[in-house]
């Protein structure tokens, strides 16, 4: 099981992000019409154009090295309530796909907000408290993803968490499964291509995985993501995600497509011991990139590579950014400090 780790970015790409939100959101509905409007007609743009690299992500503002081996490729914006509340949530969405739209590149997005998420460990930051809070949060981000044909990854770890017969999570909120199938019911309206954390391949047991699937809102949306944050490989986590498109057709859902997270999965044989904080052997892995095969949407880079789980193995806080960790990932030699 992963404990969850949070991607804040609340240094130079909050400031600059928020900063550039007033005056903008308004153009940046035409063009996204355009894109939308284009999708409806069968010629969706997202099977065609490459993912945003963002400019203002931590990894593109290190060194050389961190910026060629890592800032270069396309990474997840990740939105959480204590960086971007419900009064301007909306807007922060609208900037950042808008800049990505002006790019013609598909923005991506990750949803990070449940009450209890990471059940009390190394990110519950728990800026929203209630089902309430949390869904009128949500409203919001729907309507600044509406029309802006991005990838939204919805609440990593939340359902394994939640659902899980194996370790009690101490901060579990009641409602959790109205919860997520609230949330993908929202974003599902919109264009986005909406995926439901679903875990990893070693996050078990998971024969009742699919029936949870459903219960949060599945039926709703494009599919689920896997590996989010974790290290496994690429094959186990196909093998696992045909294990839930075949739970997931029994119970008459089909249709549904997959994107694995490969940002930390790159190492030889996969995990080599029990840690899942700042492991000292992960590896970068393939680099993001939509292929289309069949179900399997494509790779996806959600954790960032280079921030930190936690302190842990020589980390700093949760999210951070430390280039020790990021010489680890590249086989480089440690530089011993962040």
């Amino acid at each position: 099981m992963l404990t969850r780790s949070l991607s804040l970015r609340l240094g130079a790409l909050v400031a600059a992000v928020a900063l550039s939100v007033t005056g903008a959101v308004a153009v940046a509905d035409a063009p996204a019409a355009d894109h939308a409007e284009a999708s409806k007609q069968g010629k969706d743009p997202r099977t065609s154009r490459g993912l945003f690299v963002d400019s203002l992500m931590p990894a593109a503002n290190q060194e050389p090295v961190y910026r060629n081996q890592i800032g270069s490729y396309a990474q997840a914006l990740w939105i959480i309530p204590e960086a971007y509340g419900t009064p301007w949530v909306r807007d922060i969405v609208r900037d950042y796909t808008r800049r990505a739209l002006d790019a013609n590149k598909t923005p991506m997005l990750v949803i990070y907000g449940i009450p209890g998420r990471d059940c009390g460990s190394h990110s519950s930051g728990g800026a929203l408290q209630t089902a309430a809070q949390y869904r009128a949060w949500i409203k919001q981000v729907a309507a600044g993803v509406r029309n802006q044909t991005a990838i939204v990854v919805v609440e990593p770890d939340a359902l394994p968490l939640f659902s899980s017969s194996v370790a009690a999570c101490p901060t579990k909120p009641e409602g959790w499964q109205a919860m997520l199938r609230f949330a993908n019911k929202v974003l599902g309206k919109t264009d986005a291509w909406v995926y439901l954390d679903a875990g990893h391949s070693n996050w078990t047991p998971y024969d009742d995985r699919p029936a949870f699937l459903k219960q949060a809102g599945i039926q709703y949306i494009r599919g689920f993501s896997t590996n989010v944050s974790n290290f496994r490989t690429t094959g186990s986590e196909k093998k696992y995600a045909e294990t839930l498109l075949r739970g997931l057709r029994k119970l008459g859902i089909r249709g549904k497509h997959y994107v694995v997270d490969t940002s930390r999965n790159g190492a030889n044989g996969g995990p080599q011991d029990d840690q899942v904080l700042n492991p000292v052997w992960a590896r970068v892995g393939q680099p993001p990139r939509l292929l289309f095969q069949g179900p399997f949407d494509g790779r996806l880079w959600v954790k960032h590579p280079g921030e930190s789980d936690g302190q842990v193995n020589g980390g700093p806080p949760s999210g951070q950014w430390c280039d020790l960790l990021a010489d680890r990932l590249l086989g480089r030699p440690d530089s011993g400090v962040c």
